[in-house]
């Protein structure tokens, strides 16, 4: 199909105490068990987009070679501005295009979703979020927990865990 990256990774990228579990999580969790334990190509800005690339249209090339979108839903997202760009392309791909499935990662209580952006509350409606709970801790590196389950379900179909 193309397509380089199972999934392109969409997070809060302000570095704030907030943040650092999410990049924790982004940086260190996910590429352990979605790409060492289960073989998927994961996109992450930070990590696959370079420094000196033209941030956009690298941004959208990376998008256009992934087969899903992961979005982590955080109130600083949210609230950002800054990460605005990808996640209006990521979006609109989704949406507009309906190339491209999303999948959201509800990383802390967001609550009622009416801040939420109207693009964004229509796939929740459609298909709701994957909660992250503070129980997944215990285990987080663990592919066979229900989050991650839960995830891998809505992954590509290439993940086979022994």
């Amino acid at each position: 199909d193309g397509k380089i990256y199972d999934a392109y990774v969409i997070y809060p990228k302000n570095h704030t105490s907030e943040a650092s579990f999410v990049e924790y999580f982004v940086y260190q969790v996910m590429p352990d068990i979605l790409e060492n334990k289960c073989g998927y190509k994961l996109c992450i800005h930070g990590r696959d987009i370079y420094p000196g690339e033209d941030a956009a249209s690298a941004i959208e090339k990376r998008m256009q070679k992934s087969r899903r979108l992961i979005i982590l839903l955080t109130h600083q997202l949210i609230n950002s501005k800054g990460d605005a760009y990808d996640q209006h392309i990521a979006l609109y791909n989704a949406l507009i295009q309906n190339d491209t499935k999303v999948i959201l990662l509800e990383m802390e209580t967001i609550g009622a979703y009416g801040k939420l952006q109207e693009s964004l509350r229509f796939i929740i409606k459609q298909q709701g979020t994957i909660k992250w709970k503070e129980e997944h801790m215990v285990h987080p590196q663990s592919p066979n927990s229900k989050f991650w389950k839960q995830v891998r379900y809505h992954m590509p179909l290439t993940c086979w865990p022994s």
